[in-house]
């Protein structure tokens, strides 16, 4: 069989998952084509004769008619097809003596595809005399006539079209089978460099008309597919996955807004942004277990990455900088699922002087504020995404008190929770109505805890909501007090809710060093008890009260509000992303150690 023919019998396959079937027919003709190469290769064959690239001169239209006959566009390739592909691609590129990756040198007509869209907008400033070099990346070829061929490229999330005319090259100009034969190499996926003059076609379409033929700067070697709507594909090659799918980088690019949106909030309002240490010889500021690992200077002791910066922070307020904010990754030995990945991106505020008050009103502020400026970028630079579908109160926000909801739903009131006997007193309550784990003694904050998830989080999908004062031992590291309603042990804290989600937990922190002992100390035994939840899963947070941190509040920490928000589950909110992997730039930790094992199976 003809090489041609071959890869043109294989093309509808290289860019989906093939039924085993067909891939057994790939394989072997892969197999065939590559012998055949190797062959031609040896008998000193002129690589330009091998017809297994896309040749330009066939008109979009009727590629796609061919592609698209009924079947899905092609999606995956088999590793062994992919690098018969490239071999040919690699063949054919040198003997057009056109396999180069050169230096950039001075272009002081340089102009990026935004900037050159931007200048000539309006019809009246084309045709224009000045020229301009345009670089990008070829996302299509297309044949107009044998002297015309036009070439969209792509840049910076924009494109527009070139067009490379024989008759309006510069002079010398090139003859018609030297224009072909320069054209011919170039492929979907080729970054090049095309000079020319802004002008429109007949259609009103922006155009770049070249007077020097295009240079290729950096070929693609391997082919760019048109779709990829396979989800594994997707994750495994999130580079492709960027270039063809724009929704995939408006996520990535709505996540930088926000960020920027974050600090800007901050710095406006006078806050300091620091970074505190990811290694440590402990892991502290909220539970959950954390990652270990090693040091080479420090051999003998085991370093910890942090799960929360927290305590960190706090100790800089200690140190008379009221108003402090980091925005950084966080490390949890924890599971995978939607909405959750053990390596994830925080937000931590810490201000003197706030109470659990301040800090709802400048919640709603936030989240109002990052809202608008979504609505705006999605109607103008992010346009394959949606506009987030949250509807913000006009006036103050839901606010639902943790216990009195619960006893008004499940209709028996709490027993004390600040007694030992608490947590049997309260299963015999619930008579059944909460699957508790049987595996392991479950504390009482981690009941209480699945009690506010069961029957609290569902009734936040309508509007945001508040759910405040839970009870002391959910939050240790919280002032407390006794709530006048129900006589309860509860804290300052509240935790936001949007759309059945957690968006943010914030609280008025503890500055009473004895206190603060004492709250350590009650966590620390109900993780030690064998049976617990802790000891199960083999926590391995500190098996000591952090007095280094008590120390610092001895020094005196001002009545402080302290507030966190998981970044990745802000932007899902905003870009209505399903999962958190959606907008990781690489996806989960699953995902990622995937990809690395994908590339190098046969």
């Amino acid at each position: 069989m003809d090489n041609g023919l071959c890869l043109r019998f294989l093309r509808p396959y290289l860019f989906q998952p093939a039924p085993a079937r067909t891939a057994a027919y790939a394989r072997f003709f892969s197999v065939s084509l590559c012998s055949r190469v190797r062959a031609r290769y040896s008998r000193g064959s002129d690589p330009r004769s091998i017809s297994c690239s896309r040749n330009i001169h066939v008109s979009a239209s009727k590629r796609a008619a061919s592609v698209n006959s009924g079947k899905p566009k092609v999606q995956t390739v088999d590793a062994f097809v992919r690098q018969v592909i490239v071999d040919l691609r690699v063949h054919k590129l040198k003997g057009y003596n056109a396999l180069h990756y050169p230096r950039l040198g001075d272009r002081p007509n340089r102009m990026t595809i935004s900037d050159f869209r931007e200048k000539y907008r309006d019809e009246a400033s084309t045709p224009a005399q000045e020229v301009v070099t345009l670089e990008g990346r070829v996302m299509s070829v297309r044949r107009s006539a044998s002297k015309l061929i036009f070439i969209t490229i792509a840049s910076e999330y924009q494109q527009v079209q070139t067009m490379i005319s024989l008759s309006q090259l510069a002079t010398p100009q090139p003859t018609l089978e030297q224009f072909k034969e320069a054209l011919h190499p170039f492929l979907r996926g080729d970054i090049i460099s095309v000079t020319g003059t802004a002008v429109r076609t007949h259609s009103g379409e922006l155009s770049l008309a070249a007077i020097n033929l295009p240079t290729i700067l950096s070929p693609g070697l391997a082919p760019l597919p048109e779709e990829l709507t396979d989800r594994e594909t997707m994750i495994l090659n999130r580079h492709v996955d960027l270039l063809v799918n724009r929704r995939t980088s408006d996520i990535l690019r709505l996540r930088s807004y926000i960020i920027k949106g974050l600090r800007d909030f901050f710095h406006e309002k006078d806050f300091l942004e620091v970074q505190t240490p990811i290694l440590a010889d402990c892991a502290s500021g909220a539970i959950a277990r954390p990652f270990t690992t090693s040091s080479v200077e420090l051999p003998r002791k085991e370093i910890a990455l942090r799960i929360a910066p927290e305590l960190w922070l706090k100790r800089l307020v200690v140190g008379g900088n009221d108003k402090v904010f980091e925005i950084g990754p966080a490390f949890r030995n924890e599971g995978i699922d939607q909405t959750h990945n053990p390596e994830f991106t925080m937000c931590e505020f810490y201000s003197a002087y706030y109470n659990l008050s301040d800090l709802i009103s400048v919640t709603e502020d936030l989240i109002t504020c990052l809202l608008r400026h979504t609505n705006d970028l999605v109607g103008t630079k992010l346009e394959s995404l949606e506009k987030p579908n949250i509807k913000l109160p006009e006036g103050k926000w839901k606010q639902v008190e943790f216990i009195p909801a619960l006893e008004e739903i499940l209709g028996f009131k709490f027993p004390d929770l600040s007694q030992p006997d608490a947590l049997p007193k309260l299963t015999e309550l619930l008579d059944g109505r909460l699957d508790i784990d049987q595996g392991s003694e479950p504390t009482l904050a981690k009941v209480l805890d699945d009690m506010a998830g069961k029957f609290l989080e569902p009734a936040c999908q309508e509007e945001p909501v508040f759910i405040i004062h839970h009870p002391a031992c959910m939050a240790p590291l919280s002032k407390s007090f006794i709530c006048p309603k129900t006589s309860q042990l509860v804290s300052a804290r509240a935790e936001l809710f949007i759309g059945g989600r957690e968006i943010a937990n914030m609280y008025e922190e503890e500055n009473d060093p004895f206190e603060q002992r004492r709250k350590f100390e009650l966590q620390l035994e109900s993780r030690n008890q064998p049976e617990s939840a802790a000891a199960a899963v083999g926590d391995k947070n500190p098996a000591e009260v952090d007095e280094s941190y008590v120390q610092a509040l001895e020094i005196g920490l001002p009545p402080t509000g302290g507030w966190g928000c998981g970044v990745d589950r802000l932007v899902m909110l905003f870009s209505g992303a399903p999962r958190i992997s959606d907008v990781l730039s690489f996806g989960n930790l699953r995902n990622v150690t995937a990809i690395r094992h994908a590339s190098k199976s046969p």
